[in-house]
């Protein structure tokens, strides 16, 4: 029997924090299709006119705050290391692989790594704890766009989602223990946001999402495809786990792109309104993000740190993603091998 072929895959990262590298990295991932929803042409010249030339060079002072001169990016450098320790947990019948969806290692570069290995199956887990079409999705298209120009196709099985997984959430609840939640005034879930209109595409009922009050406080048949239900789920559990009544937390969303509404409420808006009513320390979880980036790194520790600060609070404490954290590993193998 041959071997059996793990590919794990993160979102991307650009190759180094230039300017050049990141309207590189930006370029190919805003124009898929999946992440701007919107005509092609449209997109194009959203994408190539505006965004990418305008927000290149933006971006890239932003990346070279969290650059380091010994490991590069902090997602890839986790990510590489999530690849590794799963390798050495799975052991030689498997071959992992580890890929981008946007940049490198590209998903191309590790399918034909495996399909070189004559692999006996490939089970795809894209590292994204909730389902989203621009997130999830787009991985498991390009999967399936690259496999299906093999002559011969192996036994291939996805993993859409493990938002409830257990090991994920003792990990996040292991990681906030050691800054003693109990000390700080209000937690936030802060996940990555999505646009309005792609959880309504999400719902093929077109009676639930943003059509009831609290849609997404609760997973249904309705729903439960649903990021922004599924990211609710996630920090009901977590918040469980740590014993955190309902009353001491808030879901919200970070990252918005463009004016069109986007999955709310918004953290930047829930940071104003928790800073108004005289909360002074915030513990701060990203559940949507299996490693420390961008977004957890910068976003929230100096970006929402400065306007909590500026608004009277005194303390944000960022709780550490997944990364290398051993339960973490053990989940990875249990998804993988289930």
């Amino acid at each position: 029997m041959g071997k059996k072929g793990i590919l794990i895959v993160n979102l991307g990262t650009p190759d180094s924090p230039s300017t050049a590298d990141v309207r590189k990295y930006l370029d190919e991932f805003l124009m898929d299709g999946r992440v701007i929803d919107v005509n092609p042409v449209w997109r194009a010249a959203l994408v190539k006119g505006l965004i990418v030339p305008f927000r290149g060079p933006k971006s890239a002072k932003l990346y070279k705050e969290i650059w380091s001169d010994t490991t590069g990016s902090p997602l890839l450098y986790y990510s590489i290391r999530q690849a590794e320790l799963l390798q050495e947990k799975l052991g030689e019948d498997y071959h992992v692989e580890l890929a981008m969806r946007y940049q490198n290692p590209s998903i191309e570069s590790a399918l034909n790594k495996l399909k070189d290995l004559k692999v006996d199956s490939i089970r795809v887990l894209p590292l994204f704890p909730h389902y989203a079409s621009a997130s999830t999705g787009s991985v498991l298209e390009k999967v399936m766009e690259l496999v299906g120009k093999w002559q011969t196709i192996p036994n291939i099985s996805f993993i859409n989602s493990f938002h409830d997984n257990e090991g994920m959430i003792e990990t996040f609840a292991d990681n906030a223990r050691k800054h003693q939640p109990e000390n700080f005034d209000h937690i936030l879930f802060s996940f990555h946001g999505l646009p309005q209109r792609q959880l309504v595409k999400a719902d093929h009922s077109g009676v639930h999402c943003l059509k009831k009050d609290n849609c997404c406080s609760s997973l249904n048949e309705n729903n439960k495809f649903c990021y922004s239900a599924q990211c609710y789920e996630t920090a009901r559990l977590i918040a469980s786990r740590l014993g955190v009544t309902p009353d001491k937390y808030t879901v919200c969303f970070q990252s918005r792109l463009g004016k069109d509404p986007w999955v709310q409420p918004y953290t930047s808006e829930v940071i104003k309104e928790v800073a108004a009513k005289g909360v002074r320390s915030l513990l701060v979880f990203c559940p949507a993000f299996v490693a420390d980036c961008l977004e957890t790194v910068y976003e929230v520790t100096v970006e929402y740190g400065d306007e909590f600060k500026a608004l009277g609070g005194e303390r944000v404490q960022l709780v550490e993603s997944l990364n290398d954290h051993p339960v973490w590993i053990e989940a990875m193998k249990d998804l993988v091998v289930s």
